[in-house]
């Protein structure tokens, strides 16, 4: 049972430095991934968003919750961020996730065994770094039950567009024509796939 995750990120055009910054470390017996977006763009969005994914690394082992209270008291006197947690555990086969601001997630299943087969990660109203966050956290189960051809090969299909999208994003710099970019902020997306 394994954890495998890829990430793309660019900088607004005209920006040196992208303010989304991500997370993907190994903790316990599973697997955390962070997802931060420093508000606005530019040195001080990327300064805000570096100051909560070092309180993430460095308090890694600590429930997602009090993550967001570590990542919260990292940025005094710098800008909030919006960010997604998740932490994966393959050997209980369950995913916690929790979100803040306007950072989205969605866990695609092949598990014929639980429905739904796509669930979307709804993350709570606000931001980190003004008032703290009273955010919840969400229990998902990753796999259970057996599994189909024909249903893992319509996810695989789907892995498969986002994969290509993320090579797009990582070795094409024209990133701002891509369909998911809105072109008037950095842009980061990552993909973890659980492999039993």
């Amino acid at each position: 049972m394994k954890i495998e995750a890829a990430f793309a990120t660019l900088p607004l055009p005209g920006e040196s430095e992208s303010g989304d910054l991500c997370l993907i470390k190994r903790v316990g017996k599973g697997t955390l991934i962070a997802v931060v977006d420093g508000l606005g763009h530019g040195q001080e969005a990327a300064s805000a968003a570096h100051a909560a994914v070092g309180a993430l690394d460095r308090y890694s082992r600590e429930p997602l919750i009090e993550l967001v209270r570590r990542s919260h008291d990292a940025l005094v006197g710098l800008r909030g961020v919006v960010l997604g947690l998740a932490y994966l555990d393959p050997h209980a086969a369950t995913m916690a996730w929790l979100g803040v601001g306007n950072v989205g997630g969605v866990l695609l299943r092949a598990d014929v065994g639980n429905r739904p087969s796509r669930i979307t990660l709804v993350p709570n109203a606000g931001f980190i770094g003004a008032e703290p966050a009273r955010p919840t956290t969400r229990s998902v189960p990753l796999a259970s039950g057996r599994y189909r051809d024909s249903v893992f090969r319509r996810h695989q299909r789907r892995v498969r567009r986002v994969a290509r999208a993320l090579q797009f994003a990582a070795g094409d710099r024209r990133l701002g024509h891509h369909p998911h970019v809105k072109g008037n902020d950095d842009a980061l997306v990552l993909v973890a796939r659980y492999v039993r």
